[in-house]
């Protein structure tokens, strides 16, 4: 069996990630803070923004076609109604690179981070965001969009809504342990150890906690607001809704430009299964996760999917992963087969074409990152043999980057990236990536 001539291989990044110094984003303000949730400052990342022509070009060496990239509001916004044609021709650079080296670009236009100036605009629980992404994409798409194929508007537009269920779950969790813990501190280290794998995002919640007080008034100070309202900070109904919202607005502002680009959204999903008592609550985790989103994707022409685990629901909830079970560096099962699984069970309400922006592993053990790619491409070759419309697949992350608030101690890259000299270093894990696209031509 092998994958269509055509597929879309590859791999994917985030500018925040890997590009360095994007000084105008909220979450570089959130890094220097003093008592900051994030284990390190971002800094200069993987020096992407300089160094993006040698990482395009590994890609192309490897074989890959394709490269799914985003593009930092902050950058091209860095104030409220300036838009800066300086860093935008720096994108159309990145993009003519790709095509000069045979890679695809996949275009996403928000990656989690937001100007500081639309979170003191009230950030994401502000429907007046809606016409602020409108504004930034319709310059985007205006100078970018020609000749693009495939453009995902936001990144796991779910994944507020999960923030928010995981924070709760935490909040219980540590409150259940330390009423029966003779130290708070260990309790409060369990309930982050549990719950922290449950979300597909580097969270540090223990130190969220812990400074919460003294971090409410250093934000207070740059954001207006103790409790800025950030694309990965807990929302309301409502601010799930305003994401939907956003994303209708990106869509119809894209379409206006060339109604041949392909628009989609990528969502955070699970491959959630009920044990035993669970089927209940397994189906409230898949309608959070998934379902309820159907009205606002259902005329999307794509739905970009990513997966890196399962959640296994019982009686009382989510289970933690058994015990013996491999682990990632994340905290989740090592379980391939998550993707396939989702995959069959989007496509039953899902009728359009589905591209896999996300799925890959934290690991220091490249020979299980080949292990977690093979597995999962074979789920992949499955799904496109029975019909499923799949298109492509890019792997998280091209670079051992900087994950978020666990900073750079995961490593899901197919290149190493020495943080001294940003050196890098191709996995075997990249070449094995590459081999899919060259046994597709045969």
């Amino acid at each position: 069996m092998s994958l269509p001539k055509g597929f879309y291989i590859g791999a994917a990044t985030a500018a925040h990630q890997v590009e360095g110094n994007n000084t105008g984003s909220d979450d570089w303000a959130l890094e220097q803070l003093e008592h900051s949730e994030f284990q390190e400052p971002s800094g200069i990342a993987c020096d992407h923004y300089h160094r993006y022509e040698e990482d395009i070009r590994l890609m192309a060496a490897a074989g890959l076609n394709a490269y799914r990239f985003s593009i930092e509001w902050a950058r091209i916004e860095p104030e409220h109604g300036h838009f800066d044609d300086d860093e935008i021709e720096h994108y159309r650079r990145v993009i003519e690179c790709c095509r000069q080296n045979g890679l695809e670009p996949i275009l996403t236009l928000f990656h989690f981070t937001s100007p500081v100036w639309v979170i003191r605009e009230g950030g994401w629980e502000n429907e007046k965001v809606v016409d602020y992404f409108r504004d930034y994409v319709t310059y985007v798409i205006s100078r970018l969009g020609r000749g693009l194929h495939y453009v995902v508007t936001i990144n796991e537009a779910n994944m507020r809504l999960q923030i928010t269920m995981i924070m709760e779950r935490f909040q219980r969790q540590l409150m259940a342990q330390m009423q029966g813990a003779a130290k708070a501190p260990a309790a409060s280290d369990q309930a982050e150890e549990t719950t922290e794998g449950q979300v597909q995002v580097g969270l540090n919640l223990k130190a969220l906690m812990a400074g919460r007080e003294a971090a409410a008034k250093e934000k207070a100070a740059i954001f207006g607001t103790p409790d800025p309202k950030t694309f990965v900070s807990p929302c309301t109904p409502e601010g799930d809704r305003i994401v939907m919202r956003a994303h209708e607005a990106a869509r119809e502002a894209i379409r206006a430009f060339d109604p041949a680009i392909k628009v989609g959204l990528s969502l955070s999903l699970h491959d959630v299964q009920a044990a035993e008592g669970g089927e209940e609550r397994a189906d409230r985790e898949w309608d959070d996760e998934f379902l309820h989103y159907l009205p606002y994707i259902q005329n999307d022409d794509f739905l970009g999917v990513q997966n890196y685990t399962r959640a296994v629901i019982g009686a009382d909830g989510e289970q933690p992963v058994p015990e013996g079970c491999e682990t990632t560096q994340m905290g989740y099962e090592f379980y391939p087969e998550g993707l396939e699984h989702v995959l069959r069970r989007v496509a039953e309400e899902f009728h359009h074409e589905l591209f896999v922006t996300e799925n890959g592993v934290a690991t220091d053990d490249d020979t299980r990152r080949v292990e977690f790619i093979r597995r999962a491409l074979q789920g992949v070759e499955a799904a496109v043999s029975d019909g499923l419309p799949v298109v492509g697949y890019t792997y998280w992350s091209l670079l051992d980057n900087f994950e978020w608030q666990k900073g750079y101690s995961m490593r899901f890259g197919l290149v190493a990236c020495d943080r001294d000299t940003m050196e890098r270093t191709p996995k075997e894990s990249l070449a094995v990536l590459g081999s899919y696209i060259k046994e597709s031509l045969v």
